[in-house]
């Protein structure tokens, strides 16, 4: 056997061993090291590997890691998509309310893949909760 054809068969293997064990490896960080998994779920910026992070993702929609609260971290982010600055949004009487729709948010796995993709405010406007409210506070602002 050549080693080309050696590396393809092994490559696809291990390839389909780490796709395989993504799942699992996600929940065990979770379940053995919560801390770190919970600061990496805070931390929008530092690059993970692909298939990881899709998988950090999923495991959010899918009501993983219950420590997490979405609008500490990704309804920042979120308002300064559409341009406005969290302190200010803070002492606005629909602020509870707000807040309440981003961490009941069914796509939160979601929401934290596009703000660490820095994705715009059109693509946010598309799955958001509270994407009507935040335009208009943006445009009494």
């Amino acid at each position: 056997m050549s080693q080309a054809a050696k590396n393809t068969w092994w490559n696809r293997l291990c390839e389909g061993s780490y796709r395989a064990s993504t799942r699992r490896l996600v929940r065990e960080i979770e379940a053995e090291s919560p801390g770190v998994y919970s600061e990496m779920l805070r931390d929008l910026e530092t690059p993970l590997e692909p298939a990881f992070e899709r998988e950090m993702a999923r495991h959010l929609d899918r009501g993983g890691f219950r420590a997490f609260v979405p609008a500490e971290t990704l309804m920042p982010a979120m308002l300064q998509r559409f341009g406005l600055e969290p302190g200010s949004v803070a002492g606005h009487a629909s602020y509870p309310s707000l807040r309440g729709n981003c961490n009941a948010c069914p796509v939160a796995g979601h929401c934290w893949g596009a703000m660490r993709r820095d994705a715009g405010v059109d693509e946010c406007r598309a799955f958001c909760p509270n994407a009507a409210a935040f335009e208009r506070l943006a445009e009494t602002a």
